[in-house]
């Protein structure tokens, strides 16, 4: 055993680490999620408890899978009914020596993001089963009920019993573990609802994951989602001001960007720009590059932004890019260009905030005040974003002199 002493920030980071690894290990050989689950809890709680008295173990991964490997027998043993089949999967014990390094994070990953599973339950029991967050962190970050998210993650466990944890890095199953982990930063870096324009802990952990899935796979649309989140991410101190207001785009303090994210998330989406096939999250990185690469706002370069979108159009048939395509045509060619595109997506998007603030902004760049006003302030009504109702409700009433000018 190692000397004790280990402070409890760093015995904290250190079980939320391996806990992923851990439970992939137990869920491989037990083949049943929510009772490996049960088993690691205790096997971290034991660990928790005991450490800092005892001192850490030599291969603490080790430690953790042979105290959940006894409660898990335990648990078999005591329930009698079970087949015999899961009596065969109960972990048998192991010395640290005999136990196998590998990784089954990436796995336990690809298990969580199952076909069979609705993308906010899969997020949720990502964010449970790898991220480490308790449930009621989870709750806390999409405004719901503990019980309720307690609820949709024991579905989702209920859901993948019997699921084969084999890493089936096939395209649709990428694809879908791309999309959660695309939609978990999106909801941390831009909150659909609520008071906080950000939710970092959301961004960061899709981050980090991602970056787990890039370090294992070689994929041209893994690097373009690595790329496309850190380049997105290295804006988030310049995205709000003192009070937490909304900072767009173009006036923000280019100085407060994170220049590493910038640097590393430039060189992924040029590798990943080259690897062909081209898809949507290599696109993306590309225009997230353009624009980070831009020292002032008037520099961007918005004919090859314009470019690209055009191509990710085509692409993924996707109305909010077709919105984006149009703010990029007004910057090329006018606004009168964005809102002739913008009429091509009225039937979709006909409710949606983003729909109605784009087209007062172009009203505005137009000239026509009185026009922008009115979609800024019914995008104010449609969004559920306290921060983004708080800024379109400013600039209407900057048009309209009942206010002051956003800054």
């Amino acid at each position: 055993m190692q000397t004790s002493g280990t402070s409890d920030h760093t015995l904290e980071d250190l079980l939320r680490e391996l806990t992923p690894q851990v439970l992939g290990v137990v869920v491989r050989r037990c083949g049943d999620f929510a009772a490996a689950e049960d088993a690691v809890q205790e096997a971290l709680l034991s660990a928790a408890t005991t450490w800092p008295r005892d001192g850490q173990p030599d291969n603490p991964k080790a430690w953790l899978i042979q105290a959940a490997s006894r409660r898990f027998i335990d648990e078999v043993r005591q329930a009698q009914a079970r087949r015999r089949r899961e009596e065969r999967a109960a972990l048998r014990e192991l010395p640290p020596e005999e136990v196998e390094e590998q990784d089954d994070t990436l796995r336990l990953l690809f298990l969580c993001c199952h076909p069979s599973l609705t993308p906010a339950s899969a997020i949720a029991l990502t964010l449970r089963a790898v991220g480490g967050l308790t449930t009621a962190e989870i709750a806390t970050a999409y405004l719901v009920p503990e019980a309720t998210m307690a609820q949709r993650i024991s579905r989702a466990k209920s859901r993948l019993k019997g699921a084969t944890f084999e890493l089936t890095a096939d395209a649709d199953r990428l694809r879908n573990v791309l999309h959660v982990l695309y939609l978990m930063f999106n909801e941390g870096y831009a909150s659909s609802s609520g008071a906080e324009l950000q939710r970092n802990d959301l961004s960061s952990e899709a981050i980090r994951l991602t970056r787990a899935v890039h370090a294992q796979l070689e994929d041209g649309q893994v690097t373009g989602l690595l790329a496309l989140m850190l380049l997105t991410d290295a804006r988030r101190a310049a995205r709000t001001g003192s009070a937490g207001e909304l900072i767009p785009l173009a006036e923000q303090d280019r100085t407060l960007w994170n220049a590493d994210y910038i640097t590393e998330g430039v060189a992924l989406a040029v590798e990943a720009f080259h690897a062909p096939p081209l898809g949507e999250y290599q696109l993306q990185a590309a225009i997230a590059a353009l624009h980070d690469e831009a020292e002032r706002a008037e520099d961007t370069d918005w004919p090859q932004i314009y470019a690209l979108y055009g191509l990710l159009e085509d692409l993924s048939g996707n109305p909010m890019v077709k919105l984006n395509r149009a703010i990029a045509a007004a910057m090329v060619d006018g606004p009168d260009a964005g809102l002739k595109l913008l009429e091509a997506i009225d039937d979709d998007l006909k409710d949606n905030h983003r729909l109605a603030a784009t087209r007062g902004h172009l009203y505005e760049m137009r000239g026509d005040h009185e026009t922008a006003v009115d979609y800024f302030r019914a995008a104010a009504r449609r969004t559920t974003s306290l921060p983004e109702r708080d800024y379109l409700t400013m600039k209407a009433d900057a048009l309209t002199g009942t206010g002051r000018t956003p800054q």
